[in-house]
């Protein structure tokens, strides 16, 4: 087939080779991602890559015919200056050539439009943002994964719908692509997000503040680092919402985002720890009232010029998708499925043991190290159980290693301790940022309160099979597993759990 002349030229064969080769190549891994399962490479040179060298040779390939055009009426004064070219179409190799370029022009813009959806799909996707990067991502992947959230894909929290939001996440994401090329990023990866969307135009996607419900009973076991793995049952009554759902959210845990009130504050450190001054203000009376933290004083030209923060789902909820276990909460969860024998004794102090030394360099070390120290335990200090309970306690250390799988990353020295969870107050502070009585308003006549019943009320607790339980609508008083006195009243629980693990 004759083609113009202009088409014979060096220029324009490597952009036909290279455009031919890339063609083929997509076909390839189209083929092989039909019958094979991918990997997230795979999309990345399928959608990505290659077609960027794809659309190169099929540039390259006009650019050298313009380029011979021109050295050819150099060579030869075929047109006067400023004329056009003359394209005949009863000539075979110009009427070839529009045949051809209009049949190729149509295919590549199919081509191209498909390739395009796919590409802004795969870039969307879960396996992208989770596993491209692997070593960056691993733990928020890992931990999404095991999350109530885990049908819910990246983008839609971290992204939302709208052109600008996508366009301002691509344009974040081309930062964080150099960041990993250049190995340059935190370890672990540095929260909160400041640039995270608003949660009211995420999280209410689905979790609507108008539809929020009365209260909950929540059930948890906990198991004493005692001989027998005590089991300890606490039943708790939350006020999420109101005694009755068609209150709204006129009172209860979820009051803090009723549109009718805006609460704003200013934390003095990036982890959004420590909350010196809050501002309470009621939208339809335009009331306002300030609360400062007498133990954390801080001046009013500090306030002026910090900035407000206006509370919202992620406040408290600042880990629904990316969550890591203490290793007494996955301890207990195993115990209480029977991944882990409950009448193993002392397995519950043994693990808790293993897990309280400092994680090692790398994943592999640091199982060797607990399978060592649980292992070493029984051998050295309970040698008796170690004889006759050996099957019992490889199964412990297996789940042991499996849940240290979802929970602790060494590489990217990611785990509970590296990310504050903001939900409750037991091994961090959370509510008791700022519900820890020292907040009070301006006048002194109020105080942000540190009752326990605001939140939620003790329908039951004690050892198993000897709980203590309340009256309908009653609450009983905390009672603490180990017997510390009053210390639970005036210290936070933080102070002594977050040290323990």
């Amino acid at each position: 087939m004759k083609l113009p002349r202009s088409y014979y030229n060096l220029l324009s064969f490597i952009g036909t080779v290279i455009a031919a080769v890339s063609f083929l190549v997509i076909l390839f891994l189209f083929i092989i991602s039909l019958f094979f399962e991918s990997s997230s490479y795979l999309g990345l040179f399928m959608y990505i890559i290659v077609p960027v060298f794809l659309v190169i040779g099929l540039l390259i390939i006009p650019f050298g015919m313009l380029l011979e055009m021109r050295r050819r009426k150099k060579r030869v004064q075929v047109y006067l200056k400023g004329e056009w070219p003359v394209i005949d179409l009863n000539v075979s190799r110009y009427r070839n050539a529009i045949i051809i370029f209009g049949i190729g022009t149509v295919l590549f813009l199919l081509l191209t439009g498909l390739g395009s959806y796919e590409a802004f799909h795969y870039t969307e996707s879960v396996e992208f943002c989770g596993t491209l990067c692997h070593e960056v991502m691993k733990p928020e992947h890992e931990a999404y994964q095991n999350s109530p959230h885990a049908r819910v894909t990246c983008v839609e929290c971290h992204v939302g719908s709208g052109v600008g939001w996508y366009v301002k996440s691509k344009l974040s994401g081309l930062h964080q692509v150099y960041a990993v090329l250049t190995n340059d990023f935190h370890r672990p990866v540095g929260t909160p997000l400041h640039d995270l969307r608003p949660a009211g135009e995420t999280c209410e996607q689905c979790h609507w503040p108008q539809k929020f419900y009365s209260r909950q009973l929540r059930s948890e076991k906990h198991f004493l680092s005692d001989s027998m793995n005590t089991e300890w049952n606490i039943n708790l009554q939350m006020k999420i919402g109101p005694s009755n759902s068609a209150m709204g959210l006129a009172e209860g845990i979820h009051w803090h985002i009723n549109p009718k009130v805006k609460i704003e504050y200013i934390s003095n450190e990036d982890k959004r720890e420590e909350i010196p001054w809050v501002r309470y203000t009621n939208l339809e009376t335009g009331e306002v009232t300030e609360f400062r933290d007498t133990e954390a004083e801080v001046e009013q030209d500090v306030i002026d010029k910090s900035e407000k923060r206006t509370m919202d789902c992620i406040d408290c909820h600042n880990r629904p998708s990316h969550n890591y276990l203490t290793p007494a909460t996955f301890i207990d969860q195993s115990l209480t499925s029977g991944a882990i024998p409950k009448d193993l004794r002392f397995i519950k102090k043994a693990m808790m043991k293993a897990f309280v030394e400092p994680m090692k360099s790398t994943t592999d070390s640091t199982l060797a190290q607990i399978d060592s120290l649980i292992h070493g335990y029984y051998k050295e200090k309970k040698p008796w159980i170690y004889n006759t309970r050996l099957d019992d306690i490889n199964k412990s250390v297996a789940e042991a290693k499996r849940q240290f799988g979802y929970n602790m990353f060494p590489e990217m020295k990611a785990s509970w301790d590296a990310y504050p969870e903001h939900i409750g107050h037991k091994v961090f502070d959370g509510c008791f940022r700022c519900h820890n009585d020292t907040h009070v308003s301006t006048d002194g006549k109020k105080t942000i309160s540190k009752d326990c019943n605001i939140c939620h009320t003790i329908a039951s607790q004690g050892i198993a099979g000897q709980e203590q339980y309340s009256p309908l609508n009653q609450s009983l008083e905390f009672v603490h597993p180990k017997d510390i006195g009053d210390e639970w009243k005036t210290t936070k629980c933080s102070v002594c759990h977050r040290n323990l693990y």
